[in-house]
């Protein structure tokens, strides 16, 4: 998403002298515009887009536990309301639990006549790892344990 956002935002400026005349704005005003969104416009696309990407992965995160919504609302005996979940066909749990859950590289020290110290590039290669599959960075997938804590049955 940052990389399409780079593209537009270099779209825009390509056609400065056509949005300064319509807008009556200074072309220079354009230009700097679009030289501060070329740096600006991609972190924030990257920002949203993975909060949504964490929000799906969270709503089917919650699906696997609970179940489906099925529209049933049940009155409870002390007079509170519940709304009914329906199990998910094995198709549409496989289809939600089947991908890798990717885990964070970890800087592997290569031995050396004066010992054992991690290369730079194994440093930045593990910190950047960190940074896309670390903790905050994805939803983890449901255990069984987890599963049968909520549901009560046992998922192969």
């Amino acid at each position: 998403m940052a990389w399409l956002s780079v593209y537009a935002v270099a779209l825009v400026g390509a056609a400065n002298d056509i949005i300064a005349t319509r807008l009556n704005l200074s072309v220079n005003a354009v230009t700097w515009t679009v030289r501060v969104g070329l740096f600006v416009v991609p972190v924030l696309a990257f920002g949203v887009t993975k909060r949504l990407a964490l929000g799906l992965q969270r709503r089917d995160r919650e699906e696997v536990l609970h179940g489906r919504e099925s529209g049933v609302i049940k009155r409870l005996p002390d007079g509170g309301y519940v709304e009914i979940h329906e199990p998910l066909a094995p198709a549409r749990l496989h289809m939600l639990t089947a991908h890798e859950q990717y885990r964070p590289l970890t800087a592997v020290a290569v031995r050396d006549t004066d010992g054992a110290v991690p290369t730079r590039t194994r440093r930045l290669r593990a910190g950047l790892s960190r940074a896309l599959y670390g903790t905050g960075t994805q939803v983890s997938k449901p255990t069984g344990a987890e599963d049968k804590e909520v549901t009560g049955r046992r998922r192969s």
